[in-house]
């Protein structure tokens, strides 16, 4: 199978303010034509690291694919740098000039002197052309590489990668197909899920399974490669109906959608509302259910009651059941969940409490202690939580299980 190494030229990507998403593009274009990407490397505009990051690529990977660093100013180093490590010349081309010339002519504005630079070409390449800047893209064949040089902004890099090098790289990989599918799991450990999974997936080495875990969520991707797509897809299929068996019901979506949008397709499907009471969540929610677009067909109302005072207001808690409780308790939740349905005269209501921290704990509740509840016309479903993390942390893995727990709610309706 071909594999392929991306370089991200740029300082600027070095910096929180940017964001590399040429080379999520690139990755996805390579892969749907059955090229595996095996690394990504960003370098800032610093011609030494630039040029070892190129050998080194070279040395290891056939297909290396460079992004940015073709523009008519010092720091713009890729032409350079890739023509000394093949041991190329950079020669000056008369047609790339004179369209540079005219593009500026049209505009009403004579060319800086340095945008000459992009009329420079490695002996031997094939030139790439660019219907929507000034610096051209460049294909090298080595002896034993295909070396790509891109432009960095993406409204050039697209057009030019599919219009230029996506029908040569699709015939350079023989037909090899690639397909991917996702599990999305809410609620299950990461150790517990794979523990229970692992002697499934581990019998296969195509396709290759990826666990990825993230607080309240654990994703199961696997990818299948096949001499087509028939092929992939049926490989696909034969280990994902396994892992779906043994997971059953802690799988909340087979793609890619959020917890909140499979809620949401939920409480659509059963022609149910929904209302919130939460505490420590702070209506985190209610967010993540409005998020959704069109979730006004399902979500009425949000309340956030912090005090004790308007948890008694606004969902009709007694004031002896706070008394005797506590505010973080199975009682208080079910309270605020039965209390905002009522008011509310939804299908589904739900009651959040508990101490997200850092202070505010004790020994009988520690910080990370919640209390969840959803209400519907069935009864009322609670459940007591401790989550280790920090405050943003167990706030989210709240939330994530007060979505999960809506969902299993409805799927029983």
């Amino acid at each position: 199978m071909l594999s392929a190494e991306i370089i991200a030229i740029g300082s600027e990507l070095l910096t929180p303010q940017f964001k590399d998403t040429n080379s999520l593009y690139l990755t996805e274009q390579l892969n749907a034509a059955g090229i595996a990407v095996v690394m990504k490397t960003i370098v800032g505009d610093d011609e030494d690291y630039l040029e070892h990051a190129v050998r080194d690529s070279l040395a290891r990977t056939p297909i290396v694919i460079t992004i940015g660093g073709l523009g008519p100013t010092e720091d713009d180093l890729t032409r350079k740098v890739v023509a000394r490590v093949l041991q190329r010349q950079l020669v000056l081309n008369d047609e790339i000039l004179a369209r540079l010339q005219r593009r500026f002519k049209a505009r009403g504005v004579e060319m800086p002197a340095n945008n000459a630079r992009q009329a420079l070409v490695l002996t031997g390449s094939d030139i790439l052309e660019n219907n929507n800047g000034t610096a051209p893209g460049l294909w090298v064949s080595a002896e034993k590489n295909q070396v790509i040089l891109l432009p960095g902004p993406p409204s050039e890099l697209k057009p030019m990668f599919e219009k230029s090098c996506m029908p040569r790289l699709n015939a350079m990989a023989g037909g090899v197909a690639l397909a991917r599918s996702v599990f999305r799991t809410a609620c299950i450990p990461e150790s517990i899920l794979d523990a229970r999974i692992a002697p499934i997936y581990t019998k296969y080495k195509n396709p290759e399974t990826t666990v990825l875990a993230k607080p309240g969520q654990v994703d199961i991707r696997l990818t299948a490669r096949g001499k087509n797509r028939e092929e992939a897809e049926r490989l696909l299929k034969e280990l994902g109906h396994q892992i779906d068996l043994e997971l059953d019901d802690f799988i909340f979506a087979r793609s890619e959608q959020s917890l909140e949008e499979v809620v949401g397709m939920f409480l659509v499907m059963k022609n149910a509302t929904i209302s919130t009471a939460e505490s420590c969540t702070g209506g985190l929610v209610a967010e993540r259910l409005t998020n959704v677009p069109g979730s006004s067909r399902y979500f009425i109302s949000g309340v956030i009651c912090y005090s004790n005072v308007w948890k008694m207001e606004l969902t009709g808690i007694p004031p002896l059941l706070l008394e005797m409780q506590g505010a973080v308790s199975a009682e208080v939740a079910c309270g605020l969940a039965d209390g905002i349905r009522t008011r509310m005269d939804t299908t589904v209501g739900v009651g959040v409490t508990g101490i997200a921290g850092p202070t505010g704990g004790s020994e009988a509740k520690p910080v990370g202690t919640v209390h969840i509840a959803v209400a519907t016309p069935s009864g009322t479903e609670h459940r007591q939580f401790l989550y280790p993390g920090n405050r943003e942390t167990i706030r989210w893995q709240a939330s994530q299980a007060a979505l999960d727990m809506v969902r299993r709610e409805l799927m029983k309706m």
